[in-house]
């Protein structure tokens, strides 16, 4: 298994592993990833100026991924000075879980948002996703009380950041 950018080819198996992983956890949709109108388009998503998506792949076929963007923020434009940027759709299949993509990413994505400028790291996630949220604890993710931007995201109630 390796880890690269995304692909345009790798569109619909990445959206199929998101949803998958929701399926599979009985989460809500609504108000999540799930229910995200980009999700069948990440590559031209991840294309934005200060903006990085990374699949893993296993012979050929896509088994998880995630990226990075900035934070959009409330009444406001994204733009390129933004100092925080937001770890997002970081999934993985089954066969991809508890082998360290998840850690290799997340730093991954912690040296592209350094090299464009950001100074801080957000995320959000679902109280049962207990192994994700470990991960992000054990790369430095602090909780925090209350959402930060705009995500859309209003059934993830678990908000962490990480200085870089």
């Amino acid at each position: 298994m390796n880890i690269r950018a995304i692909k345009k080819d790798d569109n619909a198996q990445i959206a199929t592993i998101i949803r998958n992983v929701f399926d599979e956890l009985n989460a809500p949709k609504v108000g999540t990833a799930y229910a995200d109108p980009i999700l069948d388009t990440l590559y031209e998503v991840y294309q934005e100026p200060k903006s990085i998506y990374f699949v893993i792949e296993n012979e050929g076929k896509i088994v998880g991924g995630g990226g990075l963007a900035s934070l959009k923020m409330q009444n406001q434009v994204q733009h390129d000075n933004n100092e925080v940027c937001e770890l997002q759709k970081m999934y993985f299949a089954p066969e991809a879980r508890g082998l360290g993509f998840g850690k290799q990413i997340i730093e991954k994505c912690f040296v592209f948002a350094k090299e464009q400028g950001f100074k801080f790291c957000y995320l959000e996630t679902l109280p049962f996703m207990e192994n994700a949220r470990k991960l992000y604890e054990k790369m430095g993710f602090q909780y925090l009380d209350k959402p930060l931007g705009a995500t859309g995201h209003t059934s993830c109630d678990v908000w962490m950041i990480k200085k870089l």
